[in-house]
């Protein structure tokens, strides 16, 4: 057995999979073999997951069959919402009240007693999942604000039925497509951080609603999910300096301050997702403000072409535009994350039902770096 140490298991293979690849010089992601900009562009985001789910993309009564399944399964138990009003009042943060929600809808599962074998039943269960945290955390968002919560509409897709959810009117066609895009291109990633703890958790045979709250658990922390709320506070702060963005940009790099939004553990060149909801933003800001697209734009000019960091592997991703994207769309800023993880769970069910198609229990270990040979003293003697 191979002896390096690999510190967050950086360049470790534990698998091999079929859902995403990623290549970090070229700025290519697929799903399944397909481009992520042609998916973003011309799928919806019940496709996306018909195709991580299933292994190919569904037919036009495939779809509607799917999506009609999906919209079912919408409404949480009045316990749920009622968990989620006590959390609102308590000023919970809304990343630990979805974990708590998603632990909670497994009080209400209807096959809570089919094997762990079962993976037509897990399917059946991620299903759920992802159709009811939309629920939740638009009702959690809701309730924050003294408003009761609104109840899904079957007629609409996942991601324009939240933006209803969530503000109570029903979005444009501009805001519904430009949401739905957003989740796509977060619906899977290779194994990252979360992913990754939902397959350990998925490998132990736990059933998917521990998977899924394991990865909403490691999304929260901050090396993992965040930084789009990052990228909007430090625009809505240059915003409220009154400064020119170029100069304000000049002076906190001068400071040494580091912009969110720039570089990535895998991508050595501009994330392709950041790409396809720059031209969301441009698309947005040309129906309404164009400050946050202005002010993107202009920090991205500068630190590419006068600081010159593509050419030392570092340009923006994913959260970079994502961030004032949300915002846009009037959602809340810490909101965001909340939202990275309603689109992952649908990449999270897919590799755990994939891992445990050929399932062995993941058991790294550890080199013990510790004393050998202590004596023991008694209590009564130390």
């Amino acid at each position: 057995m191979a002896d390096d140490l690999k510190k967050g298991l950086e360049g470790v293979l534990v698998a091999e999979s079929d859902l995403s690849s990623i290549d970090g010089d070229e700025g290519r992601l697929i799903y399944r073999g397909y481009e992520i900009e042609d998916l973003a562009r011309g799928a919806s985001y019940e496709e996306v997951l018909y195709l991580l789910w299933h292994g190919r993309l569904p037919g036009e009564d495939e779809l509607a069959e799917f999506a009609d399944a999906m919209a079912t399964e919408r409404e949480v138990d009045d316990d749920v919402l009622a968990t989620m009003e006590r959390l609102a009042e308590a000023d919970e943060r809304p990343m630990a009240a979805l974990r708590t929600a998603v632990s909670m809808f497994s009080a209400y599962e209807p096959e809570d007693e089919a094997d762990p074998d079962d993976l037509e039943a897990t399917l059946r269960k991620g299903r759920r999942i992802t159709a009811k945290i939309p629920t939740a955390l638009a009702a959690f968002e809701r309730y924050r604000l003294g408003e009761e919560p609104v109840d899904p509409d079957p007629d609409l897709g996942l991601a324009a039925n939240f933006l209803y959810m969530l503000t109570g009117e029903q979005p444009d066609d501009v805001a519904a497509e430009t949401f739905d895009q957003a989740l796509i291109l977060h619906a899977d990633h290779g194994l990252n951080a979360s992913t990754f703890t939902s397959m350990v958790i998925g490998s132990t045979m736990a059933d998917i609603y521990s998977a899924v709250t394991g990865g909403v658990a490691a999304l929260s922390g901050p090396l993992h999910g965040g930084a789009n709320q990052d990228v909007m506070e430090v625009l809505m702060e240059i915003d409220e300096s009154g400064k020119d963005p170029l100069e304000w940009v000049e002076e906190a790099t001068d400071e040494g301050r580091r912009i969110p939004g720039f570089g990535h553990r895998v991508y050595n060149v501009k994330d392709p997702r950041a790409k396809i909801l720059q031209e969301r933003s441009k698309e947005l800001a040309d129906n309404g403000d164009d400050k946050w697209y202005e002010i993107t734009t202009t920090i991205e000019d500068y630190l590419t072409e006068e600081k010159g960091l593509v050419e030392k592997g570092i340009a923006p991703n994913v959260d970079f535009y994502s961030g004032s994207v949300y915002y846009q769309l009037g959602i809340p800023i810490d909101m965001y994350t909340p939202i990275f993880a309603m689109s992952r769970a649908g990449g999270w069910i897919a590799h755990v039902l994939e891992y445990q198609e050929d399932n062995r229990l993941i058991r790294p270990r550890a080199r013990y770096t510790g004393s050998e040979d202590e004596e023991f003293v008694p209590l009564g003697e130390r």
